[in-house]
């Protein structure tokens, strides 16, 4: 395995749990406010670049 795929595969891992911590952050109902509409958005979405990067990481042959 390549150092780019390593660091691919990083920073996808990286992209995944973030966007999970987001949505976490979002959804949340233990804080005054309720949770954020945005953060409720943004989380799944990062999360998803994520899971799209690693595909290509691991599928991409030179």
């Amino acid at each position: 395995m390549t150092p780019a795929r390593i660091l691919g595969l990083v920073v996808a891992l990286l992209m995944i749990v973030g966007g999970a911590a987001v949505t976490y952050l979002g959804l949340s109902y233990d804080g005054p406010d309720g949770g954020d509409r945005t953060l409720g958005t943004l989380g799944p979405i990062l999360a998803g670049l994520g899971v799209a990067l690693s595909i290509v990481v691991v599928q991409t042959r030179h």
